[in-house]
This record gives structure tokens, sequence and C-alpha cells, in this order.
């Protein structure tokens, strides 16, 4: 890096740090003055004003508190007190917004179910917090039907826009409820300690968790990113991204709602209705998920992708091969990538929009934003220790670890780790010891590289990084190199065990343009990537089994392996005499399981 580059990026972070700063130092030093006080002020502030825009309703800041208010005064009525839970199932729709606000504003907690959940995973996610009611919505109620002979007894069922046999109505019930604001005698004392949210993880190695959301941690995303995004009344973010997921409620909607600006809901991300609802809702913004990102790419030109007004794109998860294409075709003229996750303490932002970069944390910011990456035992998939029982720290280019310090120090929130619902599963995301005695450590199961000047690099989640001829491969780089090749639209990249073999076998699902030339890409592949990262397998499916935010799921995909008597996709295995795919049959098969077979 140059020194002009490096004057420019230290002023870009400077920038970009002292205004997210501002806004999240604010949150921390008022312990009384939670999300929905803040809403009291924007109804009063920016009255008439829209605020959230769908296809099911368009609410100014007036509107939405009042609605807020009706969902408030219902959980009053039906006996929710502080520290109560909600669960609530509904696609995105302003309401959605102002269901969580209200039920926080009565001192409830709003447990946000994945809506593309079913059956016991549905109702593990259901039984982990205890709720008093559970709000679904009517469209929903099939789905919600799946999950309930695993449920514990106890709830209250509410049925929304719709009626469900058996239940009541919430909608019926909101329309008698006042929509003026609370006295303060009706509301509980709340303080940003308390808990607002559980947002649970995306589940794609195992059953979701429910991560503690405080009031705190709610302030502090959504002024933090409004300070991030610089955001003004005069904006418009298109948020298409989960509501039940922390990217799309706090990090896009509600940062933009403190900044008075506006949010354009969509239900559900389309490629084909992106830009038409972009360029015709005049946004501004629009919050991105990596996958998100590389559909839009791998779309037939719209007649509207570079008519619109954007000012930025942000997200987290844009990966380097299509981080250029992605910001010349749509000419994008600023990417602010972040890294972070619902539950954790480890943030930091590429304000300068270095390439390829997740973040970057300088010099001068390192003991304001106490993270490390440290060395990685592969084998036992925990950080390495060194003679003395400690940590050992990567130097810049080695890949190890993300972890960040916790900290439990009223002057800094930002470094608590508030944990899940389950105490289990909170343990074992501490790490102890780590380079002292009695410290403690987030694990964040992400690998990571951070280069000299403070640029972080993603790598891969711990678990998907397999090791195979004595060698770690880490998926996303294998994905990568794979999807540069014409044809290849997406790739998902795991392991699979081999009988009698150790390590794990490349494997990759692919989906593929209807022209995919075989024998090329063998020959890319053999260009590009060493022999031991090879995928060994190849499945090509219709479309890539995906979470509501578009991360890839791989549990089915290494649990069914490669037996083409349990899969029906076309298969193909890299014969080692042959050195091309070739399709894999039983044959095959039973050659490779008996050792026959050797790669």
């Amino acid at each position: 890096m140059g020194i002009f580059e490096r004057i420019a990026s230290e002023a870009a972070y400077l920038r970009g740090a002292l205004r997210t700063l501002k806004k999240v130092t604010a949150a921390a030093k008022n312990k009384n003055r939670t999300f929905p006080d803040i809403a009291d002020e924007l109804a009063e502030r920016f009255g008439d004003r829209p605020a959230l825009i769908s296809e099911q309703e368009r609410w100014t800041y007036r509107e939405y508190n009042e609605r807020a208010n009706q969902y408030a005064r219902w959980a009053l009525a039906n006996g929710v007190k502080k520290g109560d839970c909600v669960a609530l199932m509904m696609p995105n729709r302003p309401d959605y917004m102002a269901a969580w606000l209200g039920i926080a504003r009565a001192g409830g907690v709003t447990a946000c179910l994945n809506t593309n959940l079913r059956g016991a995973v549905l109702a593990n996610c259901v039984n982990i917090v205890e709720p008093k009611h559970v709000i679904v919505d009517a469209a929903l109620a099939d789905a919600f039907h799946t999950a309930e002979r695993h449920l514990n007894p106890g709830p209250q069922n509410w049925a929304f826009d719709g009626a469900v046999e058996n239940w009541q109505r919430l909608d019926t019930a909101l329309a008698t409820m006042d929509g003026g604001n609370l006295a303060d005698s009706e509301k509980p004392s709340l303080t940003t300690a308390d808990r607002c949210l559980f947002i649970y993880t995306s589940g794609t190695t195992g059953m979701p968790k429910a991560a503690n959301i405080n009031h705190y941690r709610v302030l502090a995303i959504s002024l933090g990113f409004h300070g991030a995004m610089n955001m003004t009344p005069e904006d418009r973010i298109y948020v298409c991204l989960p509501l039940y997921h922390t990217t799309g409620s706090c990090v896009a909607s509600a940062a933009a709602l403190t900044a008075g600006a506006s949010v354009v809901i969509r239900e559900k991300f389309s490629a084909s209705q992106f830009w038409d609802d972009v360029v015709d809702f005049e946004c501004t913004i629009f919050q991105y998920i990596g996958e998100l990102c590389r559909y839009l790419v791998n779309s037939p030109t719209h007649p509207k992708e570079t008519r619109h007004k954007l000012r930025l794109a942000c997200g987290n998860g844009l990966r380097p091969d299509i981080w250029e294409d992605f910001r010349t075709r749509f000419r994008i003229p600023k990417i602010l990538e972040w890294y972070a996750s619902t539950e954790g303490n480890a943030v930091f932002f590429n304000f300068d929009g270095k390439v390829g970069s997740v973040g970057r944390i300088p010099k001068w910011a390192e003991r304001r934003f106490v993270t490390e990456v440290v060395r990685f035992d592969y084998e036992h998939e925990e950080p390495m220790r060194g003679p003395d029982g400690y940590a050992i720290k990567c130097g810049p280019g080695e890949v190890g670890e993300v972890i960040s310090r916790i900290l439990d120090d009223p002057n800094r929130p930002s470094q608590r780790f508030e944990g899940y619902a389950d105490p289990v599963a909170t343990e074992k995301k501490i790490l102890r010891d780590v380079f002292e005695k009695d410290d403690m450590w987030f694990r964040t199961g992400d690998l990571m590289k951070k280069d000299a000047h403070g640029y972080f690099y993603f790598i891969d989640r711990i678990g998907d990084t397999y090791r195979w001829k004595g060698e770690n491969v880490a998926t996303s780089e294998v994905s990568e190199a794979l999807t540069v090749y014409p044809g290849v639209k997406e790739a998902n990249v795991f392991g699979v065990a081999i009988p009698g073999t150790e390590g794990r076998a490349g494997m990759v699902a692919l989906v593929v343009e209807d022209d995919f030339d075989l024998a090329g890409f063998h020959n890319h592949v053999s260009r590009q990537l060493p022999r031991y990262a090879r995928p060994i397998f190849l499945r090509v499916q219709q479309a890539l089994d995906i979470t509501g935010t578009f991360k890839q799921r791989k549990v089915d995909l290494v649990r069914e392996g490669f037996d083409p008597d349990q899969i029906h996709d076309p298969l193909y295995v890299l014969h080692p005499d042959k050195e091309a795919y070739v399709p894999l049959d039983q044959g095959l098969y039973e050659a490779i399981v008996s050792g026959q077979m050797r790669f």
C-alpha cells in the first residue's frame, strides 16, 4: 500500500469510525433510553414523513408509532409482563416492525421465528424461549401446524390477517386498541440492559440458537449503522432480507428509522423484481447479503439496472470473485462491506472499499476494538495453545480463528456477550484463559487472515474447512475458484467421508448453465487449484438449498454424500486413472467405498 493510498484509507476509516462511534456512544451513555423511547421522539419529529412502505401497508412515522402502541396495549391486556416472551412468525411487512416495537414497549421480548422452518426444528425454536403467546400470520398457519406435535404446552396462539381454527384473531384484537401514546403508568421501567429480542442463528450446521438481544444491542446496531451509512431523512433503503434476522430488522430497517429515512420492504428477494423496486421506489441504499449480489450478477441484463439513484450498497459476504463485476455492471457508487454476527462482539467495517476485505481495524483503533486472529487446531477444531497454555496470535497473512475480548464493563457494553437462551450453547462460544489467567474471549467460528495494514479477509466458517491429503481446504476459496468458470452459476463446496480413507474428500454441488462444458471445467479446476483442493465429486442441482439469509446449507449434502442410489441429481467423480470427471454410477461407487478405487 503506497503512502497516498494509506492516507486515503486512514481518512476514510477515521470519518466512518467517528460517525459510528458518536451514535453508539450516545446509546451507551443513556441507559434509560430505549428504542421505544426513540420511536416516540421520531413520531413527534417526523410525523407525516413516510417511514415504512410495502405492498401491504404504507405508514408515516406517526402511524408506525400508533400501530406499535396498539401492539403494546394488546400485550399488556393479555398478561405480557416485563421479560415475558412473544414468538412472532410473520412475513416481511411493516406490521413486523410495529409488532416487536410494541411488544418491547410493553416490556416483552419478541422471538423472531424463521418463516422457512417447519416441524421439530421450528418447535425447538419456540420451546427454547418459552413464549406466553405465539403470533402466526394466517398464511403460515399450515407451516406452524407441522410443529405443533413437538411443542411444549402453554402458549396462546394468535392468527394475524386471517382466521385459523381454534386460534384467536390478533388483527381483530388490535383494532380495538387505542393507538395513542401510553401513559408512564402503563409502561414498565426499561433500561438498555433489558432483553428486547430473541434472534436465531441460521442453523446451517445444526439447530438454530436463540441469541439474546438486549435494548442496548438494538440501539448500538441501529444507531451504529445509521452512522456508518451516513444516513439522512432523504434516504430510502430497500430491504428484501428477512426481518426475522438482525440484518433486515436492525441493521437496515431500524437504522433507517432512527435517521428519519424511509424503509421500502419487499416480502422476499426476487432477482427479476429487484431493479424495478429499487428504481420505482427511488431507493438510495440497499442492504445485501453476498449471495444476493451473486444472484444479481448471474441474472440476465435488466433495463433498469443502471437507472437507479443508489448511493450505497451496504452488507456482508460479498466475495472477491464477483466484487468488481457487481460494482461496475450495476454502477454502484460505494460498497460498505462489514463484518459482525447476531450475537457476537466482533465488529469491523471496510470504510474505504478495499476489494475483498470484510473490514479493517487500524493500529490506532486496536485498543478500542479488542479483536485477534489466533492459530487454529484443525483436528480438534479449537484455537491452538502454546507450551505456556495460552493461545498463539497469527502473524500478517496467517489464517486463524477470529476472537474478540469479552468485558463486563459498564463503560464498554459493546464488548459484552449476552449469549443465548440455552446456557450450554452460550458456554461453547466462550474461550477462557486465552492470553492471561481468567480472561474471556468470544469465538466467532470464522477463519480469517489479517494483513499488516489491519484489513481482515474472510476464509471460511469453522466446520466448512476440511482436511484432505494432509492439507486444510477452505471451502470458500475452492468455491471462488470454481464460480469464475463460464457456465457455473453457484457452487456449494463441502467435504465427504470415504470409508477407509483419512480426512474428507472435496465435493461440490453446482448450479450450471445449459451449455456447461464438463471437460473444460476439469481443465479449469486443474489449472486453478492444487491437487488436494480439487473436488473429487460433483453434484449438479437445479438450485442450491439455502437459509432465509442466503447462506448455503451443507448438513444434508454431507449426510447424503455421493451414493448414486440415494441421490437423483447427476453425479460425477474425478476418475484417478482417466484424469477427467466421469458419471458416477453404482459400479464406481462400490469400487470407491470398497477401497478398490483410491484418490
